[in-house]
């Protein structure tokens, strides 16, 4: 007999969450997850907060972060629920959301196999040295390959906002798309997420003029904070857009954005 849910009509996001609340992250659970996640992979279901250029960004990103956004979404729900209303209790501070997120996706990603407690040893290993590092991300690659891997940190106020942010960035920056293949803690105990990002050759980094004329063409102007890398749209924020994040590409002779912080307004 088959237990687990195989059409869209079978199954709800309801009760993917009731399965986390009363079963953990158990076998069943697990595929819970898997299925609800393929609904959105295959385009017979999709998550209200994002429209349709962004449900691209979320499926480029791939299985791996969908289903860690899922139990984000359940942990954030989960408090909300928790909190007594009726005694005036506002909603719960960020700290705790990104608290609960890190311990819920880090137990869904050991039961899923995607959680590497010595990820960076095994990963300079494997995919070459470290060639860059920033205040985000630490980058891996091993000449000729093309892609790098980045170890990537949250500067976000929470999980989920961090995992929004490569859903975001992979809507508006397809070209440069984050695929994630899984979690893990570094040495300082905080907690990364492991993605691949196309290796882009950088002929130089763009200019001022250069990086306003690409992100206009998207719909952002600049948000005039005296900053000159901060930029505003109908429905995003594009943040952090300086010359060191956005390459001029070897090949395509133009403008690439590698790294950025992108968030809903």
């Amino acid at each position: 007999m088959n237990l687990y849910p195989t059409d869209h009509a079978s199954l709800s996001l309801e009760e993917v969450y009731c399965s986390i609340r009363d079963n953990g992250f158990s076998e069943y659970t697990l595929q819970l997850i898997d299925s609800y996640t393929n609904y959105i992979l295959n385009g017979k279901t999709n998550l209200t907060q994002f429209n349709q250029q962004e449900h691209a960004g979320l499926c480029l990103a791939g299985e791996m972060l969908i289903g860690a956004y899922i139990v984000c979404n359940y942990a954030r729900a989960s408090l909300e629920a928790g909190r007594n209303a009726a005694a005036g209790e506002v909603g719960p501070a960020n700290w705790k959301i990104d608290e609960t997120q890190e311990k819920m996706v880090k137990q869904w990603a050991e039961a899923k196999q995607c959680w590497f407690a010595e990820a960076e040893q095994t990963i300079e290993a494997e995919y070459g040295p470290m060639i860059a590092q920033g205040a985000e991300s630490k980058v891996y690659y091993k000449e000729g390959d093309t892609s790098v891997i980045k170890v990537r940190t949250s500067i976000y106020a929470t999980l989920g906002r961090a995992l929004e942010s490569i859903v975001l960035h992979n809507s508006l920056f397809p070209e440069t798309q984050m695929n994630i293949i899984g979690y893990t803690r570094d040495a300082d105990g905080l907690f990364r997420t492991i993605l691949t990002q196309p290796y882009i050759g950088c002929q130089r980094l763009a200019t001022k003029a250069e990086i306003d004329e690409m992100v206009a063409k998207k719909g952002f102007t600049d948000n005039r904070d005296g900053n000159g890398v901060n930029y505003i749209g109908q429905r995003l924020y594009l943040e952090d857009m300086h010359p060191a994040n956005v390459f001029v590409d070897v090949i395509s002779d133009t403008p690439i954005c590698i790294d950025c912080i992108v968030k809903f307004i």
